[in-house]
């Protein structure tokens, strides 16, 4: 990492090295990651492949060049990926990470763009790998690259679900492919130099749009796991993902045999995150239970023996069905002995670090956090050791990649059973933290609008200080989702404190709805978008005026994205609106008559309680163009053209509202962006504008000029 920076501004977190997940190698001294960079002096974004050396702390550069992704090691100091031309002709190719001029040869190419490579040593000394890639409808290979192109760009449908996130979509669709790679006269090949299409013959498609990956499949001695939407159910009105098991012996097998589906009788929710165990005959994975609600409690689900798809076992089950754990699980990983799992799940403002036992019967006490350093975990691996085969869960180590607030990637080892972390890499620890520190994070409980206390993130600027004359105006971010949160994580989109450093106080707080703080409190924004969470807002803002004397609320500024957007067109309309200077909506509702504009139907019908023709009312009741006539409060707007999510005439209309009442009021629209602003140019003009807007009606604008 090469980042130092007295003052943390957009354009250095923007520039900033982003470095990926770290995986180590067999023996667990190396760790391989990605970091991808953009200089705005060369208007160039670089990228690189690199190897840490956990003992030393040094890092060595091992590959750079745009067209490389997806690294995988295939031995102890040999890595495996995928370097993808401008035809969209994938090559596999094999490197080796030590020596002063490390050898590499091609393995094997394929005509057509492949992504989300992984493999997995098998019993006979053979790698199994698999990755995935578009097809036509009759599965095969699509090179979007060479594709012969329509003379005619329309499009016709007949049928629901036209477009998904930022693309129209086609009859085209993901799926996962299958080789083998063998020793040949010492060096590793693709054997048969092809790859076959695990799901051709099948009308399943996987990894699942539009954020699957990898995760969404795993490798084990006994074949392949997967999860795929249930294809006789409409993807826009429903979200059940199944799990499916292929049996595969050698995976050179020239036709897979039909996928299996893998039976949760009272849960046809989303499936998730599928991990074999390393004895290969059990898979761990996560279901919810509604097939209409895409933010249900996950469950952990357990497969005691893939080759009997039929019978799983669920961790934490009630009679009621509820589940006893009230927590949302997510990544899964075995020990080394099988006996325990470790899982992820966002806990009150982080995402933490879980163990349990691996057997249902057995996981009797609710688990509790693992020991990892302050922030949210992103991913963890148990690191290997010497007489793996006959040591206990007991001495495992994890190697965890986390981030915080303040630091963009932490590189860590856990010892759950002496309860024990030691950080081996970060940018806090390595003394470039971009200025920021640990201490310029708090937290703060405030009573909510019912029975119950509303937890919220505090980020101070880095030159805070105790003097009492000394007051910050207020900055309060509303997070999207809305079954989301505010945690204690690294973010290049909104990063509280890239407004801290501006001169602001910012309160980030989870009001009801947010996840992480048990089920009952998230589902309980279902039916009700402007109530209970807007009161907890307003208890917020009220508790911040009593008792942070700090924060000057009465320069305050309110900022949020799409539900957080829509929660800001909705304060415009309202008595909170009133009491902040300057408003920010990203991306955000205008009309709730409008939600069926959207792409993914199940979601307006779980959270408005019904079809808009069924139960318009409820729509009617919580739509924020209701209060257009309230609207008084200086106001940016900030919308995208490849949103499909909240189409930009959501933006506009807001706008328009906005300059015929007079309402001082800006527009900024990003027409190559989706639902996030992605590109660094756009992301700097995103954050100069906004910076902009609402420094020059909280005051800062004017202090930073007589400074």
């Amino acid at each position: 990492m090469t980042v130092t920076a007295t003052k943390f501004t957009p354009e250095v977190m923007l520039s900033a090295p982003r470095r990926s997940p770290g995986v180590p190698n067999p023996s667990g001294k190396l760790v391989l990651y990605t970091v991808s960079a953009y200089s705005f002096a060369d208007r160039k974004k670089t990228s690189q492949i690199r190897v840490f050396d956990i003992e030393s702390g040094n890092s060595e550069l091992l590959i750079e060049d745009p067209e490389a992704s997806s690294p995988v090691w295939v031995a102890e100091d040999k890595v495996l990926y995928l370097k993808t031309d401008s035809r969209g002709h994938t090559t596999f190719l094999v490197r080796s990470v030590r020596g002063p001029e490390p050898e590499e040869h091609d393995i094997g190419k394929i005509n057509a763009p492949l992504s989300d490579l992984k493999v997995k040593k098998l019993p006979g000394g053979n790698f199994a790998l698999a990755c995935s890639a578009l097809v036509s409808p009759d599965g095969k290979l699509v090179n979007p690259e060479t594709d012969k192109k329509p003379l005619s760009s329309a499009k016709v449908y007949s049928s629901l679900f036209v477009r998904h996130w930022d693309a129209w979509n086609s009859e085209r669709r993901r799926s996962i492919f299958y080789g083998a790679l063998g020793e040949e006269n010492g060096r590793l090949v693709l054997l048969g130099n092809s790859l076959t299409n695990a799901l051709a013959g099948s009308s399943l498609s996987s990894p699942v749009p539009p954020f699957g990956d990898s995760a969404d499949f795993d490798i084990g001695a006994s074949g392949l796991v997967f999860v795929a939407k249930d294809p006789e159910l409409d993807p826009a009105i429903y979200t059940k993902t199944d799990l499916y098991f292929i049996p595969l012996k050698t995976f050179t097998e020239p036709q897979a045999p039909s996928p299996r589906i893998v039976k949760t009788p009272g849960l046809e929710g989303y499936s998730q995150t599928p991990v074999f165990s390393h004895g290969g005959t059990k898979v761990a994975f996560t279901r919810m239970r509604s097939k209409q609600y895409e933010s249900d409690k996950t469950r952990l689900i357990l497969v005691p023996d893939i080759n009997n798809p039929d019978a799983t076992e669920e961790f934490y089950a009630t009679e009621d069905g509820v589940g006893g754990w009230d927590s949302r699980p997510d990544a899964i990983a075995w020990s080394l002995d099988d006996s325990r799992l470790y899982v992820s799940a966002e806990h009150r403002g982080r995402r933490a670090l879980f163990e349990l036992p691996s057997n249902p019967s057995q996981a009797t006490e609710l688990p509790k956090p693992v020991e990892t350093p302050q922030g949210s975990v992103v991913s963890f691996s148990v690191l290997p050791r010497p007489g793996a085969e006959t040591a206990t869960a007991a001495a495992d180590s994890l190697f965890v990649s986390s981030t915080s607030l303040v630091d963009n990637s932490c590189y860590s080892i856990t010892h759950p059973d002496t309860l024990s972390c030691r950080v081996v890499s970060s940018v806090s620890k390595e003394g470039k933290s971009f200025g920021l520190s640990r201490s310029q994070v708090d937290s703060i409980w405030f009573p909510g609008a019912g029975d119950y206390d509303v937890h919220a993130l505090v980020v101070r600027p880095s030159t805070f200080s105790k003097d009492a004359a000394k007051k910050y105006p207020l900055a309060m971010l509303i997070h999207g989702g809305p079954q989301n949160a505010w945690n204690d994580a690294w973010s290049t989109r909104w990063n509280p404190a890239v407004f801290a450093e501006q001169g602001y106080v910012v309160v980030c707080p989870n009001p009801t709805g947010s996840t992480g703080y048990g089920q009952d409190f998230e589902d309980a924004i279902a039916g009700n978008w402007g109530g209970r969470p807007y009161q907890d807002l307003v208890r917020c803002f009220e508790w911040i005026e009593k008792n942070m004397p700090e924060v000057d609320t009465d320069r305050a500024v309110a900022l949020g994205a799409s539900y957080g957007g829509f929660m800001i067109n909705w304060i415009q309309g309202q008595p909170l609106g009133r009491r902040f200077k300057a408003l920010v909506c990203h991306d955000g509702v205008f009309s709730t008559l409008n939600q069926w504009a959207t792409e993914e139907l199940f979601f307006p019908i779980h959270d408005f309680e019904g079809t808009l023709y069924e139960n318009r009312a409820a729509y009617e009741k919580w739509d924020p163009a209701r209060f257009a006539n309230e609207w008084a409060t200086p106001h940016l707007i900030i919308h995208s053209e490849l949103d499909y999510r909240l189409p930009v005439t959501e933006g506009l209309a807001a706008f328009n509202v906005l300059q015929a009442k007079k309402v001082p009021s800006k527009l900024l629209v990003f027409p190559d962006e989706n639902h996030w602003v992605l590109k660094p140019e756009n992301s700097l003009v995103w954050h100069r504008e906004v910076l902009g807007w609402i420094n020059k009606y909280s005051g800062i604008e004017e202090e930073q000029k007589s400074n």
